[in-house]
């Protein structure tokens, strides 16, 4: 498993004639073949995207769609200003979303054991 952060090339179908670069704030890859010197060539385990003014519309929508296409397993928006997480699984070609409070802590389902506080993401 490797974590990398922004700024990292996703190529969400390399192998099609589609070929959409995205770029998460986080992406996390735990199939290493799916690295080269571009990013990662293909669908990632996990990406992360942090909200900001300029870029929530974008996150929430645009990339919701495409990683929802692409079949992207986990997909996480921070929201530093709500101080909010929204968790995104996906379940039959749909995702499921659960929210999480800064008080609360979130598991990362494709990282078995894994729990993240968020009280210490959202600390000031």
């Amino acid at each position: 498993m490797q974590v990398y952060p922004a700024p990292f090339d996703v190529r969400l179908n390399a192998d099609t004639l589609d070929d959409t670069v995205v770029q998460p704030d986080i992406v996390i890859v735990c199939d290493q073949s799916m690295l080269d010197d571009a990013g990662c060539k293909g669908v990632p385990d996990m990406v992360i995207e942090i909200l900001s003014p300029s870029n929530s519309r974008y996150d929430k929508i645009t990339k919701f769609s495409r990683y929802l296409k692409a079949g992207i397993i986990e997909y996480w928006i921070v929201d530093p200003v709500a101080k909010t997480l929204a968790v995104h699984i996906l379940m039959d070609n749909n995702y499921i979303t659960h929210i999480y409070s800064e008080k609360e802590t979130a598991p990362v389902n494709v990282l078995k054991g894994c729990i993240i506080d968020l009280s210490e993401v959202f600390s000031n």
